[in-house]
């Protein structure tokens, strides 16, 4: 009975502890969370304080509101997980108490009936009576060891019901915390919820302006698909240009193999001794002579089309190194720019109770102001800079991978440039509005665009 109690304690303590742990972690992990959002709707309410006041609705201004809205529902959902484990905690310390309670009602239980006992055979007489019927000197320290185990027992039952009701004490303390704290989260909750509301009324008000000039809008979103276009098909073109010379570069070095097998295989037809022209009569020419059964299969072999490999920009050893170390660097990827916010994001955009909507290529960045520092996000050669009419881009490869930084000023780099992680290689130009800085990210696997954004240090 002794070791079952004791077991049960012990086993109440290691859940207590493991309970008691894992909120503190979640609540690490939310907290760092919320404050990243907090510290990205901190800029991006700086970038749209800058436009607020202007009579001229645009596009950026209502991408900027989008984007506001969306990083206040993710902060009120991080609030919302953090109410659900404080619920769940408090739910499972709820349990903990209780269980402890029922362990700690069953260890007075056993307490009492000790000493029930003991009071029943108090007298020293009783004692020694125990002790003196025993049958042989070794029965009788046998009776001694077992009185002191008894009363070393009855110690640890009252040291184990203590550290119980300590225990239950400390329980119900971390439980009043959590319920302060979910005071505080509800209070904060509340908080976002309106500003939530206030900043949907604000884009209400952006929309109805601009859709009041929708011929106005129409215009933007035409002149954004018809640059998204001009910078996409200068794109491509300077990425088939280089599977094109990937390709030449394979096909000439596979073309130099096999002149160089060529060759030595007719130098060692050269250098072979004549065969002897006399055969034995009933003999098989083939069978005698297997030289040509040989040569007839080999040359089948090397007649066959060579197999086109999946991508001519993932075959030589610099390129297969470089795609490898990319793709480790996936969600690592510094940002092309500082202090910089995502207005508009990759693929399909909407304009919220209008029939426009435009497909952008990557993602669009803005800055506090034009003129910041454009970076590169990895190692690569520059293959491409080229002005658009209204700012320079610059396409890099990275082995198959191609990123493109457009909206430039001031470039600083060259075709055939080898650049390095982080190296400067142009300024941000104005965006529409001509109040801040923006660039456009483009991320490319060969001709395929895709999304730059999971690939960018979170």
């Amino acid at each position: 009975m002794r070791k079952k109690i004791i077991f049960s304690f012990l086993l109440f303590s290691g859940l207590a502890g493991i309970i008691a742990a894992q909120p503190v972690q979640d609540k690490a992990q939310l907290e760092k969370e919320r404050k990243e959002i907090q510290k990205e709707l901190s800029e991006i309410q700086g970038q749209y304080n800058k436009v607020k006041g202007q009579t001229k609705q645009t596009l950026g201004q209502l991408s900027i509101l989008n984007r506001k809205i969306n990083l206040q529902e993710q902060y009120i959902n991080s609030i919302n997980k953090e109410l659900r484990n404080i619920d769940d905690d408090i739910y499972l310390s709820n349990l903990e108490i209780y269980r402890l309670q029922k362990q700690l009602d069953t260890l007075k239980t056993q307490y009492a009936k000790t000493v029930i006992y003991a009071y029943k055979n108090r007298s020293n007489y009783d004692y020694l009576n125990f002790i003196f019927s025993a049958n042989s000197f070794n029965d009788a320290i046998r009776r001694i060891s077992y009185l002191k185990s008894y009363r070393a027992y009855r110690e640890k039952q009252v040291g184990v019901i203590l550290e119980t009701r300590q225990l239950i004490a400390h329980r119900k303390e971390q439980q009043l915390g959590r319920k302060e704290q979910k005071n505080v989260a509800l209070d904060n909750q509340t908080k976002q919820v309106q500003e939530l509301a206030v900043q949907k009324k604000e884009k209400d008000v952006v929309v109805a302006q601009l859709k009041s000039k929708e011929k106005d809008l129409s215009r933007q979103i035409a002149d954004k698909k018809k640059k998204d276009r001009d910078l996409q098909n200068a794109i491509v073109a300077i990425v088939r240009r280089e599977i094109k010379a990937a390709e030449d570069a394979a096909k000439a070095k596979a073309k130099a193999e096999a002149d160089e097998k060529k060759k030595a295989d007719d130098l060692a037809k050269k250098n072979k001794p004549a065969e002897n022209p006399t055969t034995k009569p009933g003999t098989n020419p083939a069978i005698t002579n297997p030289v040509i059964t040989t040569t007839t299969t080999t040359a089948t072999k090397r007649n066959e089309p060579a197999k086109k490999p999946e991508s001519y920009l993932d075959l030589n050893a610099k390129d297969v190194a470089l795609n490898n170390k990319f793709e480790l660097n996936r969600a690592k990827l510094p940002w092309p720019v500082d202090n910089g916010v995502v207005t508009m994001t990759f693929g399909n955009n909407k304009i919220d109770n209008t029939l426009l909507t435009f497909d952008n290529p990557g993602i669009t960045i803005s800055t506090p102001s034009a003129g910041a520092p454009v970076k590169a996000v990895f190692d690569g050669e520059v293959v491409g800079v080229y002005n658009l009419g209204d700012g320079m881009a610059v396409t890099i490869r990275h082995g198959k991978y191609f990123t493109t930084y457009s909206n430039l000023t001031g470039v600083s780099v060259s075709r055939n440039t080898i650049v390095q992680t982080g190296q400067q290689i142009g300024r941000t130009g104005k965006d529409d509005d001509g109040s801040g800085g923006q660039i456009d990210f483009i991320l490319m696997i060969e001709t395929r665009n895709v999304d730059p954004k999971p690939w960018l240090r979170r």
